[in-house]
C-alpha cells in the first residue's frame, strides 16, 4: 500500500473515478428532482471528468493499464494542475464547475509536492473545500460544498490524531469552514478554545490552528498523521455521512426522498481515490428511499440553486484580468443568480444563470475576451424527460451518449470576428420530414436528415464551404452530437456554432432574424434569442401510461407539450391541438407556425388554421405539410 500520494497515482485515481462515474451515471442523474436543472448531473460529471482525463494525455490511458511507474517523477502539483485545466476548460453544468474547482483546490494545496503524505492531503482536501465555497456566490447547504467541507473536516482529523473536530463558519455563513481540532470529549467555550479570523485557534489546552487547518499543540498529536490511505478513507466517509444529511438541511431534497446528486458525486471520487490507494471496493451507498423520477410531486421541485425565474444557463471561458472579473462578477449578480466564476488568471470559467443571454454575454465581452460560449434553456431538459417517459421510442437506449444541458457553443473563439461576406456564411439544420427537409432547404440551410452522428453534422458544416456556420439541432437529443461536430469544425479551422433549437419551429423563427452585416457571434446570439422567444409546442400520441405535470395518461392518449412540459392531456387530437392553442395563445402572441406531420389526420391543418382564424382573429397564422414522424403536430407562437 503506497505511503504518499504521487503523480502516477493521481492518474490513475483520475481514469479509476472517470470509471465509477460512468457506472453510476444513471443513478446520479435520477437524483435531480429539479425542474429548471443545470442538465443532468451525473452526465455533466461525466463530462467534465473525460476533459480532465483527456488532459493527462496518453499517459492516464497507461496508468489505467497499470504502468504506474510512468511520469512518476513529475510533481503531484503539477499533475493536479493539469487535471484542473482540463476539467475547467471542459466543464458541464455547475456540478462540473464545481467539480473543476475541486481539483484546482487539492493542485493548490499540493504546489510543489512530489508526492503527499497524509497531513498534505488532508490540508489539500480542506483547500480544495474552501475554494469551492468561496468560487460560490451564493453557496448553499444540502449540496456537493456542504459534502467536500465534511470530507475535509474528517481527513483533517484522520491526519492529525484521535480529536473531536469543530466546524465553524468563516465569516458570513455559509462560507469555507475553519476546523478546530479538540481533545476526545472537550466542547468548544468552556475548554478554552476560541475561534478569530482565519480559523486561528488557542485555549488552555494548548492547541493552537495553524494557517493550514491542522492543530497542534503540547499533547503532540499533530505529530503522529495517519497515512494517505487513513485520510482518504476518512474522507469517503465523512463525506457518505453528510451525503445523508444533505436532505436535512435542503428541504426539496427531503420532500423528493434523495440525497445531493453533486455529492453524491464527489462520494464516488472519493471512494474512487480510495480504490486506487488501497485495492478496496467503495461500499454501497444506502441514501435512504429515492422517489422514481416520473411519480416525483412537480409541485415540491425546486433548484438546487438559484431561483427558477431564470430560463438560461449561460457559460463561458474568459481571458481577463483579476480585476475585470470582479467587475463581471458584480454585473452578472445584477442580471440572475446562481453564479460561479472559478479559474486564476488569466482563464476563467464563468456559469450563470439568467433570463436576459445577449447582457450576460457582453458583459463577458466588456471584462475580456469570451470563448466557447455555452447557453442552455432548462426547458429542453423538462422536454425530453416529458418525451421518453411518454414514449419508449422516443428515450435514448442505455449505450446512448449523454445529452447534457443543451450544449450551445456560439464559438467565440479569442479574435474578434470581423463582419464577413454572406457567402462565407451558412446554417446547417437537422429535421425529420421531407416537407420540412424542402421549407428548411428553401430558407437557404444546408439540411441534414433523420437521427445524424457527429460525423455526419460535420460532413454538412464542411460541405457548405463556409468559413462560419450555425448548426440548428432542432431535437434535444442530437443537441450533444451537434456540439460535437461544432467542435471538430472548429478544430478544422471552421468558425461553427450550435443555437439550441429543441423545434424546427424555432429553427424558422432564428433563421428569419440572420443578418449578414452583423459580427458573426452577435448574429448567433440574435439567432439564439429569436429561437428563445418562439415558444414551442408539439402534439404526440402516449407509448406508456406515465405520471405528467397535466396528470396520468395512457397508452393512446394526446399529449400537448408546451416548452418542456405536459400542458395537456386528450382523447382527441384536433380537439386537444385547439385547446392547445388557445392556451398558447391566451398569453399573447401575433404569429402562429403550424408543422402538419405524417401521422396527422386529413384536414387537420385546413381546422386549426380555421379556429385560430375565428378565435384568435388578429393572429397570422403559417401552416406547413413537414411530414415529420412521431409528431403529428408542430406548434411555434411569436
Amino acid at each position: 500500500m503506497p505511503d504518499s500520494v504521487d503523480a502516477a497515482i493521481v492518474r490513475r485515481w483520475c481514469v479509476t473515478g472517470l470509471g465509477a462515474l460512468r457506472r453510476h451515471q444513471a443513478e446520479i442523474d435520477a437524483l435531480n428532482v429539479y425542474p429548471v436543472p443545470d442538465g443532468d448531473t451525473g452526465a455533466n460529471l461525466v463530462l467534465t471528468m473525460t476533459a480532465a482525463v483527456r488532459a493527462l494525455g496518453d499517459r492516464a490511458e497507461a496508468a489505467a493499464g497499470g504502468e504506474g511507474a510512468a511520469g512518476a517523477e513529475d510533481a503531484v502539483g503539477e499533475v493536479l494542475r493539469e487535471v484542473a485545466r482540463g476539467a475547467l476548460m471542459g466543464a458541464h453544468g455547475n456540478s462540473g464547475v464545481i467539480l473543476a474547482q475541486l481539483f484546482k483546490g487539492l493542485a493548490d494545496g499540493l504546489e510543489g509536492v512530489t508526492a503527499a503524505d497524509g497531513r498534505q492531503l488532508a490540508r489539500a482536501l480542506d483547500e480544495a473545500a474552501r475554494g469551492a465555497y468561496r468560487a460560490v456566490a451564493a453557496p448553499v447547504e444540502g449540496t456537493v460544498l456542504s459534502v467536500g467541507a465534511a470530507a475535509a473536516a474528517a481527513a483533517l482529523d484522520a491526519a492529525s490524531g484521535p480529536h473531536d473536530v469543530a466546524l465553524v463558519p468563516d465569516g458570513a455563513a455559509p462560507g469555507p469552514y475553519d476546523v478546530a481540532l479538540l481533545p476526545d470529549g472537550a466542547a468548544s467555550g468552556p475548554g478554552g478554545v476560541a475561534f478569530g479570523p482565519g480559523g486561528a485557534a488557542s485555549g488552555t489546552d494548548g492547541l493552537a490552528s495553524e494557517p493550514g487547518g491542522v492543530a497542534s499543540g503540547t499533547d503532540g498529536a499533530a505529530s503522529r498523521p495517519g497515512g494517505v490511505a487513513e485520510v482518504a478513507r476518512a474522507a469517503a466517509n465523512g463525506a457518505r455521512v453528510a451525503l445523508a444529511r444533505t436532505p436535512e438541511q435542503l428541504p426539496a431534497l427531503a420532500r423528493a426522498g434523495v440525497v445531493d446528486a453533486g455529492g453524491r458525486g464527489l462520494v464516488v471520487l472519493l471512494d474512487a481515490l480510495v480504490e486506487t490507494l488501497t485495492g478496496e471496493a467503495p461500499p454501497e451507498l444506502e441514501p435512504g428511499p429515492v422517489v422514481p423520477v416520473g411519480v416525483r410531486p412537480g409541485a415540491s421541485m425546486v433548484r438546487e440553486t438559484g431561483s427558477d425565474a431564470y430560463g438560461y444557463e449561460v457559460q463561458y471561458l474568459l481571458r481577463a484580468s483579476a480585476g475585470a472579473v470582479e467587475d463581471l462578477r458584480r454585473a452578472l449578480l445584477g442580471l440572475g443568480d446562481s453564479l460561479v466564476v472559478v479559474g486564476e488568471g488569466p482563464i476563467w470559467h464563468v456559469h450563470v444563470h439568467v433570463n436576459d443571454v445577449g447582457a450576460a454575454i457582453e458583459a463577458g465581452v466588456e471584462a475580456g475576451r469570451p470563448s466557447r460560449i455555452t447557453v442552455t434553456r432548462f426547458a429542453d431538459q423538462i422536454a425530453a424527460r416529458a418525451v421518453a417517459s411518454a414514449s419508449p421510442e422516443a428515450a435514448p437506449g442505455p449505450e446512448a451518449a449523454p445529452v447534457v444541458a443543451a450544449p450551445v457553443a456560439v464559438a467565440a473563439d479569442e479574435t474578434r470576428d470581423e463582419v464577413a461576406a454572406p457567402s462565407e456564411r451558412a446554417v446547417v439544420v437537422v429535421c425529420s420530414g421531407a416537407g420540412l427537409a424542402e421549407l428548411l432547404e428553401g430558407e437557404g440551410a444546408a439540411v441534414v436528415t433523420g437521427s445524424p452522428s457527429t460525423g455526419e453534422i460535420l460532413a454538412a458544416i464542411c460541405g457548405t464551404g463556409a468559413g462560419r456556420v450555425v448548426v440548428l439541432p432542432n431535437d434535444s437529443n442530437v443537441l450533444g452530437v451537434a456540439s460535437a461536430a461544432a467542435a471538430e469544425a472548429r478544430a478544422l479551422g471552421v468558425r461553427a456554432g450550435v443555437v439550441p433549437t429543441r423545434s424546427p419551429v424555432q429553427a424558422l423563427a432564428a433563421m428569419a432574424v440572420r443578418d449578414a452585416a452583423r459580427r458573426f457571434e452577435d448574429d448567433v446570439i440574435a439567432m439564439a434569442e429569436a429561437a428563445a422567444r418562439c415558444r414551442s409546442a408539439e402534439v404526440t400520441i402516449a407509448g406508456r401510461e406515465a405520471l405528467t405535470v397535466a396528470g396520468r395518461c395512457q397508452p393512446g392518449d394526446v399529449l400537448a407539450i408546451v416548452d418542456g412540459e405536459v400542458n395537456l392531456i386528450g382523447q382527441d387530437l384536433s380537439r386537444t391541438a385547439c385547446g392547445l392553442l388557445d392556451r398558447m395563445l391566451g398569453g399573447g402572441g401575433e404569429l402562429v407556425t403550424l408543422i402538419v406531420g405524417e401521422d396527422a389526420p386529413a384536414g387537420l391543418g385546413d381546422a386549426l388554421r380555421a379556429h385560430v382564424e375565428g378565435a384568435w382573429p388578429f393572429v397570422e397564422v403559417q401552416c406547413y405539410e413537414g411530414g415529420q414522424p412521431h409528431y403529428p403536430l408542430l406548434v411555434g407562437v411569436e
